[in-house]
């Protein structure tokens, strides 16, 4: 297994929250378990569109061991895995929406978004 090169060096919670579902894709897997519930990786890889299967597995590893993330494995041929958010992790739903909204007023570029689970995120331009 990897071993960090440095210890993490967490000093303070907004620091634990962004290395918890900071970064590009952490964020992205939680809204999509967020709208679609329950997925199997096939179907959650889908949903996310360019991301590869090592970075996928890599940060779906990491939200697992932060309870972010519940993997349900079945004891059948073929094999079957099943990913949803835990409790924990259905607490960052209006973190990330909070987030957002917030970043809606800023963004200067014309907001079209092109992820499904976009859409359905309660930030709307116009209100802003």
């Amino acid at each position: 297994m990897y071993q960090l090169k440095l210890e993490k060096d967490i000093r303070c919670p907004l620091e634990y929250g962004l290395e918890l579902f900071g970064g590009k894709w952490k964020s992205r897997i939680v809204c999509v378990l967020a709208e679609k519930g329950v997925l199997r990786y096939s179907v959650l890889r889908h949903n996310m569109s360019n991301i590869t299967d090592a970075v996928l597995a890599a940060a779906l590893k990491e939200l697992i061991a932060d309870q972010i993330i519940r993997r349900k494995s079945y004891d059948e041929i073929p094999p079957h895995v099943e990913y949803s958010l835990t409790e924990k992790g259905k607490t960052l739903i209006p973190v990330l929406r909070s987030i957002c909204r917030w970043s809606g007023i800023y963004y200067k570029e014309d907001y079209s978004p092109q992820m499904p689970h976009c859409q359905k995120c309660d930030y709307n331009p116009k209100f802003y």
